[in-house]
């Protein structure tokens, strides 16, 4: 808490950016989703959910705390669902979790210090891949020069759809980890940030926690290339933290529940996690 505390008000030295961010916008046709299908829900069966995006046919990348209990130990990955592009009920394609993946080191504690903020990743196997010819996956690398990115989430009160920001910023990194003013709430946890400098847009971080500095909205996420490597290392060496021994039943429905797991109170086991500075 203090570390991160300490953290985040080092922004208060930062220059304001000139150009204002974006708002969100509200993705629900096929046409405003071209190029985002790959970010989906994750569902967990009994209570809450998170932002996930496929970064191969079989693979989906989200935050570490969000397939773990408030306890440390791991959501069995039966009770895990992912939902891509979904919008007002419908889904693009829609897979059960075979295994999931989070770094050893990485606990959920609450609240959590800086270098857990860092380990806040997880992979999530599914059961079955989507085929790259329906949704393609993006791209994990690590951020270019500029500092404008983009965040696309569910988040508690728009659940049903993807939100998009199209600029916010990078405002800082330090011990690796990333500060972007873009907005996030309950649910953004595993959100994409997203470097758009490019030909196609690539993830160069994830969305952990986040908090407000003088009313603007401050986000944290990491660096990927290494952490994600890592990961995918361990699945295919068969190392998991969970394993699917029955999978759900896709008719069922997941129970919204929000969390704040540093600096405030809240219940639920899955969801965005916000700072206090």
């Amino acid at each position: 808490m203090r570390l991160a505390g300490a953290l985040v008000a080092g922004l208060a030295a930062l220059p304001v950016a000139a150009e204002e961010n974006s708002g969100l916008v509200r993705l629900t046709t096929r046409e405003e989703l071209r190029g985002f299908e790959a970010v989906g829900r994750v569902d967990v069966l009994d209570g809450g959910f998170c932002t996930g995006t496929l970064i191969a046919p079989d693979l989906v990348l989200t935050a570490g705390h969000c397939v773990l209990r408030s306890d440390g130990s791991p959501i069995p990955a039966d009770a895990l669902r992912f939902r891509a592009g979904l919008a007002d009920g419908v889904a693009l394609a829609e897979r059960a979790v075979r295994r999931t993946m989070v770094d050893p080191g990485f606990t959920a504690p609450d609240p959590a210090p800086v270098d857990q903020l860092a380990l806040d990743v997880a992979l999530l196997e599914l059961a079955e891949p989507i085929p790259t010819a329906d949704i393609a996956p993006f791209v994990v690398d690590r951020p270019g020069a500029g500092d404008e990115v983009s965040v696309i989430s569910y988040a508690a009160g728009r659940e049903d759809a993807l939100s998009w920001q199209r600029v916010c910023r990078a405002l800082d990194r330090q011990d690796g980890l990333f500060l972007f003013d873009c907005a996030v709430t309950f649910g953004s946890s595993g959100a994409p940030v997203l470097d758009r400098s490019g030909y196609r847009a690539k993830i160069v971080s994830i969305i952990s926690a986040g908090s407000t500095l003088d009313g603007t909205p401050i986000a944290i996420g990491m660096e990927l290339p290494a952490r994600v490597a890592a990961l995918k290392s361990d699945l295919r060496a068969g190392r998991f933290t969970s394993l699917a021994v029955a999978l759900p039943d896709p008719g069922a429905k997941p129970k919204v529940r929000k969390r704040i797991t540093v600096g405030g109170d809240g219940s639920g086991d899955a969801g965005a996690r916000f700072i206090t500075p």
